[in-house]
């Protein structure tokens, strides 16, 4: 299948805001989306200023209801354990394809030492209807085709 653009096969939602990500076997989770009309979802974690040994984990957990008590954690994750200052301002992505659930969050884990992060954002694609609407956390969107100087 051939995309010709990517803004209206897909669907972008910030799912969460910036976070401490203090040290801890607690995750920070993001806020829960619906994958109906959607095969796969593309979870991307924006790091700041993560310290010295922290073990960064990008997991993603799914359920048949709209329950965070309910998420139950899927396979795969996307680990990093940080330097001095490797993983500062960088991304962890985990791609879930086909997950076996209609209700999926992220979470990220930070352990040993504290892994703040800007924000983890999520990118839901494979729609089974086009073009897709954006979400409220997406302010404005725009798709140039074949653009000439200005």
């Amino acid at each position: 299948m051939n995309i010709h653009n990517l803004l209206n096969n897909t669907k972008i939602t910030r799912v969460s805001a910036d976070g401490a990500g203090a040290a801890s076997a607690t995750p920070s989770k993001a806020t829960i989306i619906d994958m109906d009309g959607f095969d796969s979802v593309m979870f991307i974690a924006a790091m700041g200023n993560v310290l010295d040994t922290s073990v960064l984990t990008l997991k993603a957990a799914g359920a048949a209801t709209n329950s965070s008590g309910a998420m139950a954690l899927l396979t795969g994750s996307a680990t990093f354990t940080a330097g001095a200052s490797d993983a500062d301002d960088k991304l962890l992505i985990l791609d879930v394809v086909r997950p076996p659930y209609r209700y999926i969050e992220a979470q990220l884990f930070h352990v040993t030492a504290n892994g703040p992060f800007d924000g983890i954002f999520a990118i839901q694609y494979n729609a089974s209807r086009v073009p897709t609407t954006q979400g409220s956390t997406v302010i404005a969107s725009a798709t140039t085709d074949s653009p000439v100087l200005a």
